[in-house]
């Protein structure tokens, strides 16, 4: 998955996503401010405001819609 692939996904309309890694983590993006794109990394965050730091080489799908607990 490309960091451009997310940048896309967040601009327009926001649906509520899932971002699927290598290892089968999901983390939960309920609304466009809980995540960070920068050259080389994905930041997600929870609604605790903890975050995760993600590679993009180990981001293996977008799941819209999906009704997962948020991370």
């Amino acid at each position: 998955m490309t960091v451009e692939a997310i940048r896309k996904r967040l601009s327009g309309g926001f649906i509520p996503f899932t971002i699927r890694t290598s290892d089968g983590e999901r983390f939960r993006v309920p609304h466009k401010e809980f995540v960070f794109v920068t050259a080389r990394r994905v930041v997600v965050a929870d609604k605790r405001g903890l975050v995760n730091v993600l590679d993009p080489l180990h981001i293996v799908s977008i799941e819209e819609g999906k009704s997962l607990p948020t991370r």
